[in-house]
């Protein structure tokens, strides 16, 4: 499928989600809002030998966070849809992804990791795309010795062929290193950039982070309501201004909300985590808020019900 044919048919898909919603959420309105997370990890664990943690992988988690276990939560929270965003462990061997999506059918869809600068794993990406229910490829900038070729052919490769395939580009970043993205976010002005975390507004100084609240005047980005801290942990600062800062730049049609699914999510838990993201939105209407929880993400990746 062609780029432009891709985006029309997504187009024309969400169009028409709201209205035909009303079959697919247990107990709500046919008019309502769908609710989407739209950033989870699935970890099958350390001793599942059909989906191993690859030995490039930074860290591997020894909870089990099921895809089975995932719906589970999302029918308990009425959660209709939610994009599994495809963690490090696993590098590009993308088959418990698989695995997930295949289990999740239409109401999940996923995010792919492959590496610019790490020969055969970006060649892997369009056979993933047309096999898998992709919206994005991720890339990390965070760790010094794990930085993706800022400046370099490989990372401008790996921005086209996102591009070409229809897909946007994902970023989890320290926003000392935001930088490196901004000249690729620049030239490639029809590609979506989704901002991972709000930007990591407390991994960075006040001024390296409004160096990310101003990409708001680029209007293919996209700024990401999750991991949202707590003023209890580390470094005890309030979000709730940061957020109104992000929600004011970026507004409810480029805002997206994901959080609250993990090994010990209950049904109870996940919607509680969509109720606190919610009590930061509260300064704006309730079809914005309705827009950033769940609305913007059918419109933008075309969940269908």
């Amino acid at each position: 499928m062609t780029e432009l044919s891709r985006r029309q048919f997504v187009a024309t898909a969400a169009s028409t989600v709201v209205a035909a919603y009303g079959s697919c959420r247990v107990n709500a309105a046919p008019t309502s809002t769908p609710r989407v997370d739209s950033h989870l990890h699935c970890f099958a664990g350390k001793h599942d030998l059909r989906f191993p943690y690859h030995v490039r992988g930074p860290y591997a988690p020894e909870e089990i966070a099921t895809p089975e276990h995932l719906l589970k939560c999302m029918d308990e929270a009425g959660v209709d849809f939610a994009v599994v965003v495809h963690p490090e462990p696993y590098q590009d061997d993308h088959r418990y992804l698989e695995h997930c999506l295949a289990v999740g059918g239409r109401r999940l869809k996923g995010t792919a990791l492959v590496f610019a600068d790490r020969v055969g794993s970006l060649e892997k990406l369009p056979e993933l795309a047309e096999r898998l229910s992709l919206i994005a490829v991720r890339v990390h900038a965070y760790a010094p010795d794990r930085l993706p070729p800022f400046g370099k052919p490989e990372l401008r490769r790996l921005w086209q062929m996102a591009t070409d395939l229809g897909l946007a580009v994902q970023l989890h970043f320290e926003p000392r290193y935001a930088a490196g993205f901004e000249p690729l976010i620049r030239e490639f002005r029809e590609t979506r950039v989704i901002i991972d975390h709000l930007g990591r507004p407390f991994q960075a100084t006040p001024e390296e982070h409004a160096v990310v609240v101003k990409w708001s005047r680029f209007p293919n980005t996209i700024m990401k309501l999750s991991s949202i801290p707590s003023n209890a942990s580390y470094p005890h600062r309030d979000i709730a201004p940061i957020i109104k800062q992000l929600t004011e730049s970026y507004g409810a049609d480029r805002m997206i909300y994901g959080g609250g699914f993990g090994a010990d999510a209950t049904g109870d838990s996940y919607r509680t985590a969509f109720e606190r993201a919610e009590s930061f939105i509260g300064h704006l209407t309730e079809s914005e808020r309705a827009k950033i929880l769940g609305g913007t993400a059918v419109r933008l990746f075309g969940f269908t019900a």
